[in-house]
């Protein structure tokens, strides 16, 4: 599997606030099925991040443009292979 960090940059603030819970509903949803490394939002609120897991980038954009922030123009989706390199402590560990 392939890492794919998913940039969502925030585009319009009331479907964000409105479609939030169907977001999350999505994000738990692919993470049961082993589809997500990891996720959270910016600090800055300006959009957030998700990397998924799949075999390649059409995957990948496949699974991202079913986001319902993505499918209903809540955010703009910004799709990037990402080569990641971890080490000690700092790693991330995908969730079980």
């Amino acid at each position: 599997m392939k890492h794919f960090a998913a940039l969502l940059h925030l585009e319009d603030q009331e479907k964000n606030v409105s479609l939030r819970p169907q977001h999350l509903a999505f994000l738990a949803a692919q993470e049961a099925l082993g589809r997500v490394f990891a996720r959270g939002p910016f600090s800055d609120g300006s959009g957030g991040l998700v990397i998924y897991l799949a075999e390649s980038f059409e995957q990948a954009l496949a699974l991202a443009q079913c986001d319902p922030y993505v499918a209903q123009g809540a955010r703009r989706l910004e799709l990037h292979e990402w080569s990641a390199t971890m080490s000690g402590a700092t790693a991330l560990v995908p969730r079980a």
